[in-house]
């Protein structure tokens, strides 16, 4: 008589992972906050497309038929809604996102670990799986050009994204900026000696310092540093922002445009001055 020998049975493996994403928080009257929201979305076509998105509920508190109803107009779109925020443990049944429970903040210490050397100059590096936060709040209301509205505090990479190395503390990139990239730095100030082109994005805890054209968007100032700025030595950019208030080309006054510009916070406001 054989026995055939006993199977082996392997062992599964299960690893904990941490991912930060975006947070849409829906406010009343949900109208206006869409209306809104299109219009931040046809100022950056494509910004949501493949990026994780978390529904901030606790605010709007709306039953599940409204939940189904505006998940499906979001998708509508070109956002996808990865899970929702809802206080009290409500069950919104398998056809919609899980409920997320036990949500914190992004910091950046929370996304990186502190910086051991500050001060040091490095290139960009490619190739991180990391992605920042943000939480997107539309505001109503028409505004001229230099008003504040307010934005994402920081925004989440692509993969191609090029993220500073976490001990630096002035990111220094002598290579122009593709379309497509985007540099994302919690550490300090980024200083590009060439151009950034259009379709790029730079996001910077300190202020942004571009020596050629500035094409693309530069948000400085992300988690909460209002004394950032931007400053570029021709202004073509698609938008500009500090500590979550911007400005988009659109509401730029054409004085500034083509030239040398600054753009900070004075008394709560977003300027965008000649700067020489």
């Amino acid at each position: 008589m054989t026995f055939a020998a006993p199977l082996e049975a392997k062992s599964i493996r299960f690893r904990a992972r941490s991912f930060v994403a975006f947070t849409l928080t829906p406010e009343a009257p949900l109208d206006v906050w869409l209306e809104s929201l299109d219009r931040w979305v046809g100022n950056s076509p494509g910004y949501f497309a493949g990026r994780p998105v978390v529904l901030d509920l606790n605010v709007l508190k709306p039953d599940v038929v409204a939940i189904e109803a505006l998940v499906d107009l979001l998708g509508q779109r070109g956002i996808r809604i990865y899970a929702i925020e809802l206080d009290g443990g409500a069950e919104l049944g398998a056809h919609l996102p899980p409920v997320l429970v036990g949500a914190k903040e992004a910091t950046t210490d929370g996304l990186l670990q502190p910086s051991r050397k500050a001060g040091r100059a490095e290139d960009a590096t490619a190739g991180s799986d990391m992605k920042a936060a943000g939480d997107i709040k539309a505001e109503a209301g028409d505004l001229k050009a230099g008003d504040l509205k307010p934005a994402s505090d920081a925004k989440a990479q692509p993969k191609d994204a090029k993220i500073a190395a976490p001990d630096a503390g002035t990111l220094m990139i002598r290579s122009p900026i593709r379309s497509g990239q985007l540099i994302f730095h919690p550490h300090g100030d980024v200083i590009v000696l060439g151009s950034v082109a259009s379709g790029s994005e730079i996001v910077a805890t300190g202020s942004i310092h571009v020596y050629g054209t500035l094409r693309g968007r530069a948000s400085a100032g992300a988690q909460g540093n209002t004394a950032a700025r931007v400053f570029c030595r021709r202004n073509e950019a698609e938008l500009l922002s500090v500590d979550g208030w911007y400005c988009t080309a659109e509401e730029m006054d054409p004085s500034v445009r083509g030239k040398p510009v600054q753009a900070f916070l004075d008394n709560g406001m977003l300027r965008i001055a000649p700067f020489s």
